[in-house]
């Protein structure tokens, strides 16, 4: 009996083989080396777009990713702290304590650096870093990541002496927009971006050499090579295999040709330069999409029933114990006005790993708000004469909170789970910042390309999704209330 049960299980829960899990950064040539990573390990699962390197490197010790490609320059400066320009076996030791190890260099160098328009930069005569500490009033536009990093702005500034007031923060993909139209004049970019012979850009010089050499490599846990040892040895053969060049014509399939980055990654292993014709249908309804949709629904609705079964408890609970009315209002207001990120952030350096389950508690956190204070507030509006007759009646507190105060709030209840789905369904769309997946998928891989035609489709399931979990809570508001006033009209329905 006991083996068939064990079988029994095995069939309904089988055991599955452990994947690799790669992830990568939200810029353009991180997404496609993702890519490029998972087509050539075989077995692996690509968790894109995750964020900067704190996001990544804090995922990489989680265990919730097992690498991701990375550069030297940015794992000595940023993870290590080292200085100089260390090579790979300096890294390696200082990371071995650590438990990860750098590997399999890709071939290419690609280096910070800050660009202007070519016509600007010639009417200023500026050619070089140390050329802008002359023109203090031009307009920084530089990439979030860049602002923090002790190698970016801050170090930068530094060694040049630079006097500009504190740069506007902007993404990536869209700062050369923002260059283009004159809102800004000056940008940093990555030396393999496709945009800077597109937008006519100078990289300006550094001639103080304060970048170090940025040589794309892969940054893995140790026990990678032998906990997937056929995937590790085909990634070896990545090795030395993408120079500048080849990099720059993959970006650019992305970013220029509208190839989606699995596109441009399988560019690698071909010489086609082909447009690939994409309609915004093609792209709404895109092989992705029925998987976005599910990781969608499950963020929205798991969080939306834990945020129901603790927050209808806690409205009550306001209701019936006064000295505690303002404390757990006031605490479930508190979180709806902590910003996103920033609550995402936190539940990840909190609970040590990234995706569904921080996201999962950030949206079950934002839920509450509207269903204890509607709660609380339908139990409030109760008649006194309603408690009255309850009370002649002989019912004890438990009856009349179920027979007679639930019923009677249930509207508001309901109205208060309406607004929760609703704001799920928005707030959903931002754990994609943290490899959760769903729509929000779409929108950041949109931001990193600049790309109306993404961006929206991943902006317009999601708006069409909140309207129909909208019209579905009216339609049972309706009914509800249809069968309450056939309930309350007939003497005989008790």
């Amino acid at each position: 009996m006991n083996w068939f049960l064990l079988l029994l299980a095995l069939f309904i829960f089988p055991v599955q083989a452990e994947t690799m899990k790669v992830g990568s950064k939200r810029f353009t040539e991180s997404y496609i080396l993702g890519e490029i990573i998972i087509r050539t390990a075989g077995d692996a699962v690509h968790r894109p777009g995750l964020g900067n390197t704190g996001i990544l490197y804090a995922a990489l010790k989680s265990g919730s990713i097992d690498l991701y490609p990375e550069y030297t320059g940015t794992i000595a400066k940023e993870i290590l702290k080292l200085e100089g320009n260390p090579g790979l076996a300096e890294l390696n030791r200082a990371l071995a304590p650590l438990g990860f190890g750098v590997a399999v260099p890709l071939g290419f160098n690609n280096s910070y650096a800050l660009a202007m328009r070519e016509e600007r930069a010639q009417a200023l005569g500026i050619r070089s870093l140390g050329d802008l500490a002359k023109h203090p009033a031009l307009k920084l536009g530089l990439s979030q990541e860049f602002l923090g990093r002790a190698d970016g702005w801050p170090g930068l500034k530094a060694a040049y002496g630079l006097s500009f007031a504190t740069p506007s923060g902007l993404d990536h993909g869209l700062a050369y927009e923002a260059l283009a139209a004159g809102r800004i004049e000056v940008m940093d970019i990555y030396t393999t971006d496709a945009k800077i012979e597109r937008f006519r850009l100078r990289a300006l010089e550094d001639d103080r050499k304060f970048f170090p050499r940025y040589d794309a490599v892969l940054l893995y846990r140790l026990d990678v090579p032998k906990r997937f040892a056929e995937a590790w040895a085909r990634l070896q053969k990545l090795e030395r295999r993408i120079d500048e060049r080849t990099m720059i014509r993959l970006n650019a399939a992305a970013e220029l040709q509208g190839k989606s980055f699995a596109e441009a990654a399988a560019l690698l292993d071909s010489d086609s330069r082909a447009v690939t014709q994409r309609t915004f249908l093609k792209v709404l309804f895109g092989p992705d999409f029925w998987r976005l949709t599910g990781e969608h629904l499950v963020l929205v609705f798991v969080s939306l029933a834990a945020s129901v079964a603790v927050g209808i408890p806690l409205g009550i609970l306001s209701h019936k114990v006064k000295a505690l009315t303002q404390f757990v209002l006031g605490v479930v207001g508190v979180i709806q006005t902590i910003p996103s990120l920033a609550l995402f952030a936190f539940l990840i350096a909190l609970l040590g790993m990234i995706g569904t389950v921080p996201a999962l508690i950030a949206l079950f956190l934002y839920a509450l708000l509207p269903i204890v204070r509607n709660t609380h507030a339908g139990l409030e509006a109760i008649g006194k004469g309603m408690r009255q007759a309850a009370l002649a009646l002989g019912l004890t507190t438990g009856e009349r909170l179920r027979r007679i105060e639930i019923p009677l709030a249930l509207p508001s209840i309901l109205s208060g789970i309406k607004t929760s789905a609703v704001i799920n369904v928005g707030t959903a769309t931002i754990a994609a910042f943290v490899g959760a997946g769903g729509y929000g998928e779409r929108i950041v891989s949109g931001l990193a390309l600049n790309d109306n035609a993404t961006l929206l489709a991943g902006a317009i399931p999601a708006a069409a999704l909140a309207l129909i979990v909208q019209g579905a809570f009216e339609l049972g508001e309706r009914r509800f209330g249809w069968m309450a006033r056939v309930r309350n009209s007939d003497p005989f329905v008790h």
